[in-house]
Formats: structure tokens, sequence, C-alpha cells
């Protein structure tokens, strides 16, 4: 057996995954190229066929699940429905039958089984089959503790994902977010934490104090957020796992949408001075704050490019509330939205090649994305309130949240504005911060 994988991915303490290869003697080579190209125009949802997994109990048809539910929600892929191969289990260690799946127009077969291992842990295996090659794509086994079938779940659509589209998976992430309960000018907002789909929701706050904007590191379990604290809004950081809290930095005035750079080691925020506000960056380590814009504009909302090395922030110096880019060090800023309406929420997709934004006017608020040079313009979607994008790890995804009868709800939408979901919440929603790939 040849080991493609060779790790140990902590969820918290005491528990792992450890994955290893299932490739066979019939696979086809490991650097093929992808079956399809996600970014060519207009391509169809590829036809995959996901049984349930085989073994005891209810674990394998519980992982089919997640899996159909990640793929078919990406917009990406058209899930073959159960009942047109008589919801059959197929078996994982035999090739399908290639032709009857030819005819039901599958291009791919997942198959597998989910059980436990002689030493008391779930072990769970998958293949991915090419219909029309009559090979294997892929194969993968992991082995965990059996609470974590939810995270191999995300693992195997992860891979699946990849090797179809060439692109990395998006789903073994987390979603931070603020939840909101109670009347509407009464509201309790709480950070809450869960899986990118919706699942495994857990508190980080009680609710004593309103929350707004929190965003992950992107290297370490902490992540950043604003809170009115004793009447004045106040940055912290959090730790999520052992729910620890301290307050960035000592400014006088009021610190908000705090952005942390892409090694983790800075923050970016803004500081109300007057009637305006300045962006600062604060070294996490020294404590040392160097101011990045000055004047009597409103500048905020600023986000690092992948490599660190530029800031996107909206700023009204110009007269309207419009979209700038200028060196993480300061410095002259260079316009690059000129679209009708007010730019806002700026964010730098992982890759590098957009930033996402809410974009103001004729009474709508649209959620789009434009490339750093500022051309490319692009909506996504647009209608009453949309707010506050936040890319996936992978870039093709954002999620923002849109008021939606009485409150707030989370939507996820893809760059090339092909598919959009509603992400399910215990209650209302807002501010969603999407996490790196979970490691």
């Amino acid at each position: 057996m040849t080991l493609l994988l060779n790790r140990r991915t902590i969820l918290s303490a005491g528990t792992a995954i450890a994955g290893t290869s299932l490739f066979s003697p019939w696979s086809l080579a490991q650097g093929a190229p992808p079956v399809i190209d996600i970014r060519r125009g207009q391509v169809q949802p590829f036809p995959i066929v996901v049984p349930n997994l085989g073994g005891e109990g209810d674990m394998g048809r519980n992982i089919s699940g997640v899996i159909e539910n990640n793929l078919r929600r990406s917009g990406f892929f058209r899930i073959i429905e159960k009942q047109a191969y008589g919801n059959a289990t197929l078996d994982p260690d035999q090739p399908p039958n290639f032709a009857q799946f030819r005819q039901l127009g599958a291009a791919a077969i997942v198959t597998g089984r989910a059980g436990r291992g002689a030493d008391g842990r779930s072990r769970v295996e998958f293949r991915l089959w090419d219909v029309a090659q009559g090979g294997q794509l892929h194969g993968q086994q992991f082995a965990t503790q059996e609470q974590n079938w939810r995270r191999i779940a995300h693992l195997v659509s992860d891979q699946i994902f990849e090797r179809v589209t060439g692109e990395k998976g998006h789903f073994d992430t987390r979603i931070v977010f603020v939840d909101e309960t109670g009347p509407k000018d009464r509201r309790q907002k709480r950070l809450a934490i869960m899986d990118q789909d919706g699942a495994n929701v857990r508190y980080l706050t009680r609710g004593g104090d309103l929350v707004l904007t929190p965003r992950f590191s992107p290297s370490s379990q902490d992540i950043t957020y604003m809170a009115y604290a004793g009447g004045e809004p106040r940055v912290y950081l959090l730790n999520i796992e052992t729910g620890q809290r301290e307050q960035v930095g000592n400014f006088p005035g009021m610190t908000f949408s705090p952005r942390f750079s892409p090694d983790g080691q800075r923050i970016a925020l803004s500081l109300q001075q007057g009637s305006g506000s300045s962006l600062y960056s604060l070294d996490l380590r020294s404590r040392a704050a160097v101011r990045l814009t000055d004047g009597s504009a409103i500048d905020t909302s600023p986000s690092y490019s992948p490599d660190g090395s530029q800031i996107v922030f909206e700023s009204d110096r110009g007269g309207g509330q419009q979209l700038y880019v200028m060196s993480a060090g300061g410095g002259g800023a260079n316009r690059i939205s000129f679209g009708q309406g007010r730019y806002s929420t700026p964010v730098w997709s992982p890759r590098g090649d957009y930033i996402a934004f809410t974009r103001q006017g004729g009474g709508q608020f649209a959620i789009g994305v434009i490339k750093p040079d500022g051309s490319g313009e692009r909506i996504i979607t647009s209608g009453f309130h949309n707010e506050g994008p936040t890319f996936s790890p992978n870039g093709l995804f954002v999620m923002f949240f849109r008021e939606q009868g009485a409150g707030p709800k989370l939507f996820q939408a893809d760059i090339f504005a092909r598919a959009e979901n509603i992400v399910p919440t215990p209650s209302f929603a807002s501010d969603p911060a999407w996490s790196p790939t979970l490691r």
C-alpha cells in the first residue's frame, strides 16, 4: 500500500484522525489532470453517485449523507438519487458496474465502508471511481474516534472535490459568527462557532456584552472581535479552546473592525479620532502600534492581502464610501472601486485574485468581487441588506448575512454566482468569518 498521507490531525485533546491511501492496481495516475475545470466559463454540475457506505450501524449512511450535502451545496456537483440504482450499497473491494452507471449519466462513483477496528477506533475507507475510464481516481482510509464521523465526511468531501476539480476543498472548516436572539430592539448577541454546514454549534460568549465582527487567526485557535464592554467598543482576542480573553492594546477611544495579518502576528484595526477614524497595525508580541492612515476621513474595515504586503480598506476620503488599496506599512492609497453606490466591508481572497465587498445603491445591497487593481468587478448576489462577505479558504465561495423576515440569516454562494444556499443556524445570525482548513 502506497503511503499518500501521513498525518495526525488534532481535533481536540485526545482525539485525532490518521489517513493512508487506498490506491489499487487499476488506479489512474496520481498526477492525472482534474476531471472538470470549474473556472472555464459555464460548467454543468458534475454527475456523481454517492451510495450509502457499507458496514455495520448507521455511520456509513450518515457519512454518505454529509458528503452528498457538501457536494450538492457547492453547486459544482449533481447527485444522482439513490432510487435510480435501487438504493444499493456497492462493494468497495470491487469495481462498480460501470456500464450500469453510464446509462444513468454518472461521471463518477463513490464507494466505501465504515466500521470498528480491532483497536476500538472507527475506520472509514472510500474510493472514487471514474465511470468513463473505468478506473479508480482516488482512495483513502481514516481511523479515528466514532464521535468524529462528521469530520471524516468533510475530509472525504474535500478529497472528492479536489480530485474532480483540481481545487482544494473547503468542507473541513468552521465558521465563527454572531448568534442573535430576542426582540429586535433588545437583541442578545453571542459569539458562536460551527462546522461550515451548520452542524456542531458551540457558543463562545455568554451574551453579557454586545459582540460584532469576529475574525479567525490564520495560524492559531484565536479569534479577534469587537465587544461593547463597559459601554465602549474594544477589540479582544479570544482563544477558542480555552475561552481565555484579553483586550488588544490600550487605545484611547473606540476601536473596531479588527483583522489578522496572514502570519497571525499583527492585527489591523480602526481607531476613532474625532469625527474620523484611522487605521493602525498592532504587533501582538510587542504590542507596538503603527499608524497607517492619517487625516479627517473615516478609514475602516482593513483586510490584508494573502502575502501580507498590502491592505484593502474602505474610506470616504474622496467624498463617498469607496475601496482603497495601500502598502501594509501605510502611505499612499489607490482607489479601486468606481461603480455606482457605496462600497464597504472589503475582504481579500486567500488566493489573492479577488476582493469581496458589499455595495449599496438604489435600495439594493449587493455582494460582489473585484480584482485588486480595480478591474473585473462582478456582482454575486443582490437584494435587501446583504452584508459582510467572508471567503472560504480556497477562495471559491463567500458567506455573508442577509436580513430575512425578522432578522439576519447566513448564506453561501460561489464567486461565479452559480449557486446560493442558506446556512442553517439555531437562530438569527450575522457577521460570519470562515476559518482556514483545519489541521
